[in-house]
């Protein structure tokens, strides 16, 4: 039985995370700042259902109050460390970038200094396939260089594994980022492609569909994530001993630290995603095809393979499946 912290706990990862911990009787101690980057009362609904179980505790702050996140880890003694707390989104990067700097840098700094400084045993971090940005070779690999982001939010992404592995070389601490790859899901976030599509399809206005459909996402159910979550989780890293300063391979290091791809590995056109949300709705959707957005990328596609050598990670949802599910929890959480 671990203790473990998770950031972000009211957020959509966070939320299946920290049941999954709580169902298999881990101590969990959850970590938001509630803000309203979305509707505050989807957060709330999933804190409230965290909360029936003992073994959580829930602390109402953010990562950049650096006094009380001290006090927090004096609080409590915490194994692991899993850190889903930041500004997300591509899009709104563009319009609030102070959002980013305070949440993904400074909150981070502070979460990266109190895990040093109580010994953490293992940090997990959120990254982001947003990191592989102007890369087009696909699939996209963690052996590949990413040094040209292509908004704010995916730099912010990048400089969340760059500062990682410097704790992890000077004091170290093992660390390991999971760069996530479009992640959907019951409890899912409302500024999200799926959400959006549903409640327009059912609202009968139109969906804003970008690049005018020429789009492909490695889609991810979030129960194969929280699994993926879970076992790396478990496995802390270890320097590896044959890593060339000559030839540097940028997912590991001579330090405890690790990059993986968290994704499904099988990037599916977007008009055959909404296709499948339009047969689970039944109903068809009305469709405003536009020009790409500032900072979007026209496809993502994880290579997964050294996530499932280490951990035997296998994603087993298919889009049918994960978007029935996810409509299944629409109808009934907004009783329509």
């Amino acid at each position: 039985m671990a203790n473990v912290l998770v950031t972000g706990v009211a957020g959509f990862i966070g939320f299946h995370l920290a049941k999954h911990l709580l169902a298999r009787e881990d101590q969990v101690v959850g970590l938001d700042n509630m803000n309203n980057y979305y509707d505050p009362k989807l957060k709330h609904a999933r804190l409230n259902i965290l909360l029936q179980n003992h073994n959580f505790k829930f602390s109402a702050m953010d990562l950049a109050d650096r006094k009380s996140l001290q006090q927090l880890f004096h609080q409590y003694r915490f194994d692991r460390v899993v850190n889903l707390a930041a500004q997300a989104g591509v899009r709104y990067s563009v319009e609030n970038p102070d959002a980013y700097i305070q949440s993904n840098l400074l909150g981070y700094a502070n979460l990266l200094e109190d895990c040093k400084n109580h010994q953490v045993g293992h940090l997990v971090f959120a990254s982001s396939s947003s990191v592989y940005g102007a890369n087009t070779r696909m699939p996209f690999s963690v052996h590949q260089n990413v040094d040209h982001p292509l908004s704010l939010y995916a730099a912010t992404k990048k400089a969340n594994e760059l500062m990682a592995h410097s704790y992890a070389h000077l004091f170290a601490l093992p660390a390991t980022g999971l760069r996530f790859f479009t992640v959907y899901g019951p409890w899912g976030r409302p500024d999200m492609a799926l959400f959006k599509f549903t409640r327009a399809i059912l609202a009968d206005q139109p969906m804003d569909i970008f690049n005018h459909g020429n789009m492909k996402r490695d889609f991810t159910y979030i129960d194969d994530i929280v699994e993926g979550i879970v076992r790396v989780m478990d496995r802390p890293p270890v320097p590896n001993t044959h890593w060339d300063s000559n030839n540097p391979d940028p997912a590991s290091s001579k330090a405890p630290y690790r990059i993986y791809n968290i994704g499904n590995n099988n990037p599916v056109e977007l008009m055959r995603y909404i296709e499948a949300l339009e047969h689970s709705l039944g109903k068809k959707g009305i469709k405003n095809m536009l020009p790409m957005q500032m900072g979007d990328v026209p496809a993502t596609w994880a290579d997964t393979d050294d996530l499932m050598a280490d951990i035997g990670f296998q994603p087993q949802t298919s889009i049918e499946t994960g978007i029935e599910q996810f409509v299944r929890w629409y109808r009934d959480y907004y009783q329509v």
